[in-house]
């Protein structure tokens, strides 16, 4: 039953329209968002939470997306009332039985699409596995939060057939369940949250989570939190003991694991796919609450995979093909010199894993078609930026762009770069500016810019900055341009360094002979301008007939960001000149002695 419906603004949610729903002598106070006649999503918080969690994702889905989007307080949070008495009062049935009055007031015409977060991730696996609510659910989006009857099975086949690997796997969850052991302690964690903890708890989760401060936690956090323990006390013990045998999903099942939770073990979700005939599996290199510090990244998954479900349909292919969907799928990345060569081919790479891309070039019209070509490839989005790269002020406002209407980027490719040749005192101190301003000064440019942000997000991400075999190996033809990129290799080097702590990770990329085109633009120096154009027209000729594609190079940028590696040769003449570096140097410099051909 529905009452007081109206509109007005809820903490976070301007615009939202707002009733409450009664059920099992509880009143819901359920919000709305966007058009009715969407698709509906239904986002479900967790503990100690109200619904303003979802306030950003929320935001996303209803101007993005053009979802209608609902939310409600679970029976005793925010603006729901509390069931008399609190003990029996949580159990999975009756919250299944508030979900069902929920969508039955929302969307009495047609199935929902959930998304729960935490316990409200653990409840709606009860929604999609019961047999009441089947028809009525369109898809699920589980986040940092198993079903109770799965984990009770997994848990009973370790315990059933020990290993040491199985053993330490329980074991390592079980230190990760500390609070829930707590949680079932009588009366303490009610004083702890009206007490010092429901005070402290926003502080806490800045800190240790990074949460941005904002509207979120709400006022009725102490409260909220004193009522919520009794999701524990009610169900985790009873289902553990006794896990359902027909917790099968039926609808399909998007999985999003938060790979720095920790109260999560990835292990837990190992034999998933039992349960689940129609499973995505996403990793988020995040902490637990991802719906405030990762709403961007978590509304464009939602997004992609309830357009995919809608109607019943099957998710489409490209969502999961890419040799890392699972690790960047969503996620935006940024790509500069992005309209051809080695930035097309790794805007490429990282569209077909899914993520969403920034191409960006000084060629406007490339950076375009660069973005088109990515969203034909799996991309859920991407868009081609304008910029000189070695352009300070053009790259802060790039960058304010990006995150006001894009989010903060979680990877960033410093790839854009130019070519310069010719003796040291043949060149002059405008060629040197010239090969310096893009070749390094648009990588400090970059890093400073978009590696701040990350670093003020506290989530992690990752830079990767293109050098080149020439930063190891000297060459009498190439003296600015291998010093712009020997100065990029110790510029990662130290930004690894520093920014470690803060899991932001730093790789150089170092191609040897690439068949790209920057040849064809390279300048020489000391030549008339014939000259320098037969030269041109030579090193492409060569490049070309060494023919080592650009695609090689943006897998080895995949891999480098998935395994967090520092430095990384790509080519084995850039491998060979690593290795003589390292081990030959007197060798390597000899080489460096050599005539280049003409």
């Amino acid at each position: 039953m529905t009452t007081g419906a109206g509109s007005r603004d809820t903490d976070g949610l301007k615009g939202a329209r707002e009733h409450r729903v009664r059920t099992g002598g509880v009143e819901l106070c359920v919000a709305e968002l966007g058009d009715p006649s969407r698709p509906t999503v239904v986002l479900v918080h967790g503990y100690p939470d109200s619904k303003e969690v979802w306030t950003e994702v929320a935001r996303r889905l209803v101007d993005d997306g053009d979802f209608h989007v609902v939310l409600y307080d679970v029976r005793g949070h925010g603006g729901s009332t509390a069931p008399k008495p609190l003990r029996g009062g949580f159990t999975l049935e009756k919250l299944t039985d508030d979900f069902v009055a929920v969508i039955d007031a929302v969307s009495p015409d047609g199935p929902v699409h959930v998304v729960g977060h935490d316990w409200g991730s653990v409840q709606s696996w009860e929604f999609v596995t019961v047999q009441r609510t089947e028809g009525r659910i369109a898809s699920f989006t589980s986040i940092s939060g198993p079903s109770l009857d799965h984990f009770g099975h997994w848990i009973k086949k370790r315990v059933a057939r020990p290993t040491p690997r199985r053993v330490g796997q329980l074991l390592g969850q079980g230190a990760k369940s500390w609070y829930v052991y707590l949680l079932h302690t009588p009366a303490l964690p009610e004083l702890a949250w009206r007490g010092p903890l429901g005070k402290r708890w926003p502080k806490i989760l800045e800190r240790v989570e990074r949460v941005p401060a904002g509207d979120y936690p709400t006022s009725s956090l102490p409260r909220d939190a004193a009522h919520g323990a009794w999701l524990y006390r009610d169900n985790v013990r009873a289902r553990l003991r006794r896990p359902r045998a027909d917790a099968y999903a039926h609808a399909p099942v998007q999985l999003i694991m938060a790979s720095g939770d920790v109260f999560l073990s990835e292990r837990l979700y190992d034999d998933l796919g039992l349960w689940v005939p129609r499973l995505v599996r996403r990793t988020l290199p995040a902490r637990h609450w991802v719906p405030r510090t990762r709403p961007d990244q978590v509304a464009a998954w939602v997004s992609e995979f309830v357009t995919a479900n809608e109607g019943g349909a099957a998710p489409r292919e490209h969502m999961a093909t890419g040799k890392y969907a699972d690790r960047f799928g969503g996620q935006l990345v940024l790509v500069t010199g992005a309209a051809g060569g080695i930035g097309r081919a790794t805007a490429f790479a990282f569209a077909e894993a899914g993520a969403r891309v920034v191409a960006v070039d000084r060629d406007a019209e490339g950076a375009a078609r660069t973005a088109e070509l990515a969203r034909l490839i799996g991309a859920p989005d991407a868009w081609g930026e304008t910029v000189d790269v070695s352009d300070e002020q053009a790259m802060e406002k790039l960058a304010e762009k990006v995150t006001r209407e894009y989010g903060v980027v979680d990877v960033l490719v410093n790839n854009a770069g130019i070519g310069l040749s010719g003796p040291f005192l043949d060149s002059s101190t405008a060629d040197w500016k010239e090969v310096l301003d893009v070749n390094l000064w648009g990588v400090i440019h970059g890093c400073r810019l978009f590696g701040r942000q990350m670093a003020e997000r506290g989530q992690g991400g990752h830079i990767v900055n293109m050098a080149s075999a020439a930063a190891f190996q000297p060459s009498r033809a190439l003296p600015a341009y291998g010093t712009s990129k020997a100065a990029v290799l110790m510029l990662s080097e130290c930004l690894r360094a520093e920014l470690a702590g803060q899991d932001i990770g730093v790789s150089a990329i170092c191609p040897g002979i690439v068949n790209t085109g920057i040849t064809s633009t390279a300048r020489f120096t000391g030549v008339d301008a014939e000259e320098e154009k037969r030269r041109r027209k030579r090193s492409s000729r060569l490049y070309g007939l060494r023919n080592y594609p650009p695609e090689k190079v943006a897998d080895a940028v995949l891999r480098a960001v998935a395994e967090n590696r520092a430095v990384v040769p790509v080519t084995p003449e850039a491998r060979g000149a690593r290795l003589l570096s390292r081990f030959a140097p007197k060798a390597l410099r000899a080489i460096a002695r050599l005539e280049p051909p003409l």
